[in-house]
């Protein structure tokens, strides 16, 4: 795996390099800042790339911006974002411009030497990864003033499976029902949850943290 890494704190970018190359993953170019992070994709073509939320020169969005730039430019470019503290709002806009091949992780997570590189390779690979706590925080943010109350037993029970990762065709295969039946019941647990179609499709995402949340 290639990476190209943009993080302005020199000890935690030498510290990602030094796991990286540890792992057998090269770090093909590493940057203090976002300026320069389109030109270094367009030159190495890294597989992934690594970088901070806040970055000079003002340390409040560099990061974010290069981030969705970056995947506008290139649809679905693998991107791990890395921040101190859990950031909602950047969190939400960086998602909602697409879930695949999309992680976001706090930076203590880096401490965890092997999950943070099997994160970086499953992002790397088209994975979504997001942090627990972000996770958390984005299920508050994210209540609908539908609840899940309103689900009928069928649709709980089509939920539940969506939320052990079970595609429709396995959901359709457990429950005994067509893939139909499944889509219809689907598009039904959408509506009353209030989550709109959209063409990223992590709506899906959504109603299974709203699940797990619970009522």
């Amino acid at each position: 795996m290639r990476v190209v890494i943009a993080e302005d704190s020199l000890l935690l970018r030498d510290g990602i390099i030094r796991l990286l190359n540890d792992s057998g993953h090269e770090v093909v170019d590493s940057l203090s800042n976002a300026t320069g992070l389109q030109e270094s994709v367009a030159k190495h073509a890294p597989d992934l790339v690594i970088l901070d939320v806040r970055m000079p020169p003002t340390h409040t969005d560099e990061g974010l911006r290069a981030a969705i730039a970056l995947r506008k430019e290139r649809v679905n470019f693998p991107v791990l974002v890395l921040s101190q503290y859990v950031e909602e709002r950047y969190a939400s806009e960086l998602i909602a411009a697409g879930t695949s091949g999309l992680g976001y992780l706090l930076k203590e997570r880096v401490a965890d030497v092997h999950d943070f590189v099997d994160a970086a390779q499953r992002v790397a690979d088209g994975e979504t990864v997001l942090d627990a706590e972000v996770v958390s925080q984005l299920v508050a943010r994210s209540r609908r003033k539908q609840p899940l109350t309103l689900l009928s037993p069928r649709e709980h029970e089509v939920l539940a499976l969506m939320a052990q990762g079970f595609t429709n065709t396995a959901i359709a295969r457990t429950m005994t029902i067509t893939e139909g039946a499944v889509e219809k019941h689907t598009s039904s647990i959408f509506m009353k949850l209030s989550l709109q179609p959209d063409e990223n499709e992590h709506r899906r995402v959504l109603a299974v943290l709203m699940f797990l949340q619970g009522p």
